[in-house]
Formats: C-alpha cells, structure tokens, sequence
C-alpha cells in the first residue's frame, strides 16, 4: 500500500509519518505544498491513500483538485474544521483534527482498510475465460440521481440530463428541462457510475450525454466545441488530448 503525507509543517509531517509507522504503514514521500504536490502528481502513479493538510503553505490543498484529478483515497488533517463539508465531496475518507489522536487516526486508517476490495483467489479455465470475453458481465449504472430542491427531493433519469460538470468545486447536473441540480458527489466518483456509452468526459470538467449533442464544432488548438441542445452557459470544449477518444466513442 503507497501512502503519502502533504503538510507544510514538516514536525507535524514527521509525527504523523512516526504514527502510521506504528500501525505498520510507511509514508516514504512527503509533499509541502499545493504547487509542490502538482508536480508530483503529474509525475508519479498516484497512491492508494493520501493524509492531505487542509491549508498548505501556498494556498488549500483543494486547489490540487482543481489541476489533478486524484485518483486516491484521502485522509484530511487539519486544525480548523470549517472545510468539513468541503473535504467530504473529495474521495474524502476521514476528517482529522490536529493534534491527531492515535485512536482517532487507527480508526481511520481501518475505514480506508474496509473500503479496499476483497482479494479472492478465482480459478477459470478456458470456457470461462472465453465465455467472458465474448460476453461480458454487464455493470448496473446509474439510472436516476435525487437531488435536494428547497425541503424536497426529486428524482433525476439519466436519460434527461444533457451534462454534467463541476464549478466552483460542485457538482451539477444540467436537465434537458433546462434546469441546473447540485450533486452530493465528485466527477471522479462519477467515473464508475455513468454509463460510459452515454456519458463521456471531455474534459476536467464535463460529461456530455450524446443523446444531448446538436452539433460538434473545430476549435483552437485541435481542440472541439460541442454545441448541446439546452445548455449554453459555457463553451464546452473536447480537450486536446481527449479529442481522439472522443471520436472513437462517437462511432
């Protein structure tokens, strides 16, 4: 398991690196900052768990989210506990208090531990492996969304939403009624969860429903703009380095 710690207080830093020790976990890299952890993450596989200080020397740690999309589990550590609600919406594990309690951290490296999948040794011979090859397990997606409206719940189909996207760290789905929705998710958790011949995520920022794409369009850079049937608040960009998925996934 590859843990990482980012904590401009290279004391804290170390303390916590000493206490997951005893637990038996090392944290060989220790990050300092948000430009620092950047770097790092856009030059290394990402670890299976990050202990992720709030407020780093630079700025917030959530402004890493906003340039990587971590594909980690976290762990906040923190002396404030007014970014709580935030830090849940990040692949967020746990949220520590500083000064961590030994109790309080083992409870919440044991969270991580029941959130990983069961390895089970499976035997397959040839049939099997070729019955599934030409038919493969079907997956269950998403089919509907509940999103709260005022003291009500609604109910949102798949099918009626024309994209979804992230602004201002939230997350929103745009309805073929024209109406926006907040999610109580991340896109990254949405990765496994939209179904994937529908959905396509064009950039950082945006799955677009094909059933919901009126025109496609040459953009700068190589880049394409994708004209949707309702939403038209932003322009929605294909990404250079997704363009040629996406032509794929068109046909």
């Amino acid at each position: 398991m590859q843990v990482i710690i980012i904590e401009d207080e290279k004391p804290s830093a170390r303390r916590l690196q000493r206490m997951l020790n005893n637990l038996d976990i090392t944290a060989e890299v220790m990050l300092h900052s948000v430009e620092e952890s950047i770097d790092w993450f856009q030059n290394n596989a990402h670890p299976d768990l990050i202990f992720l200080d709030i407020q780093l020397s630079d700025g917030l740690s959530f402004e890493i989210f906003e340039k990587i999309d971590i594909q980690s589990a976290v762990i906040f550590t923190t002396a404030y506990d007014e970014y709580a609600l935030q830090a849940f919406k990040l692949n967020s594990i746990d949220y520590l208090l500083k000064p961590i309690d030994d109790d309080d951290l083992t409870k919440s490296v044991s969270k991580f531990k029941e959130r990983l999948p069961k390895q089970q040794a499976v035997t397959l011979d040839f049939n099997d492996i070729k019955n599934l090859l030409v038919n493969p397990i079907e997956r269950d997606y998403k089919k509907r969304f509940s999103v709260k409206v005022g003291q009500h719940l609604k109910l949102i189909n798949v099918d009626d939403i024309e994209c979804v996207y992230s602004e201002n760290k939230g997350t929103y789905v745009f309805t073929s009624e024209g109406r926006n929705y907040l999610l109580d998710t991340t896109l990254e958790q949405l990765e496994n969860e939209l179904e994937p011949h529908t959905f396509f995520r064009i950039n950082r920022k945006f799955f677009v429903n094909i059933n919901a794409i009126k025109d496609m369009v040459s953009y700068t850079n190589s880049r394409l703009q994708i004209k949707l049937n309702n939403y038209n608040e932003q322009d929605v960009i294909v990404a250079r380095e997704r363009v040629k998925d996406f032509k794929e996934w068109l046909e």
